[in-house]
């Protein structure tokens, strides 16, 4: 792949915001004919520099709702004991996010709840049984900074 021009630049800023938009609507936007734009997009997907489409799922937090910030920290750090932790996370939606980490903790992750009796079940029920977990530590938040706008 050669380096990326202008236009597959813009292609991708694009494709960022809204990677269901229309193929012409695309085209239109980066000011190239709906072939050339449907060419250059699959010489992107070929490449490897898109990799795939997702759908972002949104926040499940409501006006009220909470985000839990869990740092897990395994008895062993070997590629066995986080293989088996990061395919038995993947088989709970309750946990919204997982990156493994560097530092004090292995993972961080991020769970959504309504209430703190909510949070002890997920506590209870998920996080406890995870395997090879030695230490979770919770901390909750007060508010989401960047997708909340205070009233004045």
């Amino acid at each position: 792949m050669q380096a990326l021009d202008a236009i597959d630049r813009n292609i991708l800023r694009h494709l960022r915001e809204n990677a269901r938009m229309s193929n012409a609507a695309l085209a239109k936007a980066v000011g190239l004919s709906p072939s050339a734009c449907l060419r250059r997009i699959n010489i992107l997907e070929q490449s490897g520099v898109i990799r795939g489409y997702t759908a972002l799922v949104g926040d499940s937090l409501g006006e009220d709702g909470i985000a839990v910030i869990i740092r897990i920290s395994l008895e062993k750090q070997t590629e066995a004991s986080f293989s088996r932790f990061e395919s038995a996370v993947r088989r709970h939606p309750e946990i919204r996010e997982c990156l493994l980490m560097t530092g004090d903790s292995d993972y961080l992750l991020r769970v959504d709840v309504d209430n703190a009796h909510e949070f002890e079940r997920i506590h209870n029920d998920v996080l406890s049984k995870l395997p090879g977990v030695q230490r979770i530590h919770s901390s909750f938040s007060i508010r989401n900074v960047l997708a909340t706008q205070r009233k004045k």
